[in-house]
């Protein structure tokens, strides 16, 4: 068998074994997307099934029917929005002092950072920082502040600006640009694949935070979306009871179980639909400033 024949076989049991993992990866999502849709009483009769028997979008109706959900998703869109963004400006605020060689014992500072990765005070310590000290109990903020500032994302961002040829920075200087100029005008518009991906963590993390809420929130108005569905998931009767305030008088069966399942696809929509537009920087992003350390 030739070298060519053989790099063509191995490409045909690659992308056969692409495809088996993709089919494996989509086939538990789209099962999901399809008992959401199925009527309550066929679900229960029937079980999951990747056609719905009886096509129903009452658990939609549900969940946007009440405020709970929608009074949810504005919150989490609120911190994923400002934190992102916020994250991404200190981020990189930090990363760019500590690159290169504008900080004097900028190692020594690092180290701090790359100590918080190793070790933790704990949830005692940190849950009395929040409230003690911080007083950011019942306030978005407690969704935000504490998570403001990742060490992985900063040493990546920090590899990132190290990989940026040095003569852009000595012309700039040369032009009379400040620290703060060079930043804005050339570091940022370069480091765009690692600002995307960096970005996906941080809104990753903050789409998904549920854990501020149990510790520190406990007005309502300022649940998250992902603490509503882990109490949904977790405990039937509150799916049913938003089913039932959703559900319309004449309907037999409230979708208590489709809500669960209606609510899990609601909240992972926006995350689906953002990777597409950040893909083409994420991997870019990715090696780059994974190679240096």
């Amino acid at each position: 068998m030739t070298n060519a024949s053989h790099e063509r076989w191995m490409s045909v049991v690659f992308y056969i074994f692409s495809a088996i993992f993709a089919i494996a990866c989509l086939y538990p999502f789209v099962l999901v997307v399809a008992s959401s849709f199925t009527d309550e009483s066929a679900l229960l009769r029937d079980g999951y099934r990747l056609w719905p028997n009886e096509f129903s979008a009452s658990a939609y109706k549900a969940i946007f029917s009440t405020s709970t959900i929608p009074r949810a998703y504005l919150v989490t869109i609120f911190v994923t929005v400002v934190g992102t963004g916020l994250s991404l400006l200190v981020t990189s605020m930090a990363a760019y002092a500590l690159s290169g060689r504008r900080l004097y014992f900028a190692s020594h500072i690092a180290l701090f950072f790359y100590f918080t990765m190793l070790f933790s005070g704990g949830m005692v310590s940190s849950y009395i920082l929040t409230t003690k000290y911080l007083h950011l109990q019942n306030s978005i903020w407690v969704y935000i502040l504490p998570a403001l500032l990742s060490p992985w994302n900063l040493f990546l961002m920090r590899n990132f600006f190290n990989d940026i040829p040095k003569e852009l920075f000595e012309s700039a200087k040369l032009e009379g640009a400040g620290e703060t100029r060079v930043l804005r005008s050339i570091v940022l518009p370069l480091s765009l694949p690692a600002l995307a991906t960096i970005g996906l963590f941080y809104a990753l993390a903050y789409w998904s935070s549920w854990a501020p809420a149990m510790l520190y929130i406990d007005n309502p108005n300022l649940f998250s979306l992902q603490y509503i569905i882990m109490q949904i998931i977790r405990n039937v009767d509150m799916a049913q009871n938003i089913a039932v305030a959703g559900a319309q008088s004449t309907q037999a069966v409230a979708p208590a179980y489709t809500v669960r399942l209606a609510t899990a696809m609601v909240t992972v929509g926006p995350i689906i639909f953002l990777y597409p537009f950040l893909q083409r920087y994420f991997v870019g992003g990715l090696k780059v400033g994974a190679i240096k350390g």
